[in-house]
């Protein structure tokens, strides 16, 4: 029988005393120059038609890089098996949380 170096074996969890103390860090915790933050507007209904997406507000706003919608992805698709969901919401809404658009911006 193969000896194995690990398995059935007592492994030392490193990293806990790190997340019990609250000194680990994690992805979000990282800043790197000229990173940008993301959010995503999703939709707080379900089955519904888009009738007018007006971003302008938020194109104005300082520090706002970018503002995409459907109309900056159109025929992006994305799937696990097969490729038939929309990146953004194509004007008609699926499923509560359904993405609408999407912000990236320098700061929060």
């Amino acid at each position: 029988m193969a000896e194995y170096q690990s398995i059935g074996k007592f492994t030392a969890r490193t990293e806990s005393y790190g997340k019990t103390t609250g000194s680990a860090a994690y992805t979000s915790d990282i800043d790197l120059p000229g990173m940008l933050w993301a959010k995503v507007l999703r939709s707080p209904v379900s089955h519904a038609i888009i009738t007018r997406l007006d971003v302008s507000k938020a194109e104005a706003l300082p520090g706002v890089v970018a503002v995409i919608t459907a109309a900056d992805v159109k025929g992006v698709r994305y799937g696990r098996r097969y490729r038939d969901l929309n990146v953004l919401s194509d004007g008609h809404i699926r499923f509560i949380g359904d993405r609408i658009a999407a912000v990236a911006a320098e700061t929060r």
